[in-house]
């Protein structure tokens, strides 16, 4: 019968945790990169009441969609892993 070293075993965790890393961290880069564009491209919220006009830039909205997005992916991919995972 053969036996897989345990080295192997502990090899594949540390790719599989590599491949975690790298998929969380592009997801958070594009996640900003959308806000960057939409405040360089993207429309003003137009709010008017009377005489008086608000304009505030959307990409404030997208930023915070954004922010709460990027602290869920990093607490789920950067977060405290098992021994066992």
């Amino acid at each position: 019968m053969t036996t897989v070293p345990h080295e192997l075993g502990h090899r594949r965790r540390m790719e599989l945790s590599l491949v975690r890393d790298v998929a969380a961290s592009l997801a958070i880069t594009s996640m900003w990169i959308a806000v960057a564009c939409d405040a360089v491209f993207g429309p003003d919220i137009v709010t008017s009441s009377g005489a008086s006009t608000t304009r505030v830039p959307s990409a404030i909205v997208v930023a915070a969609f954004a922010w709460l997005a990027s602290a869920a992916v990093a607490r789920f991919a950067f977060g405290r892993r098992d021994a066992g995972s």
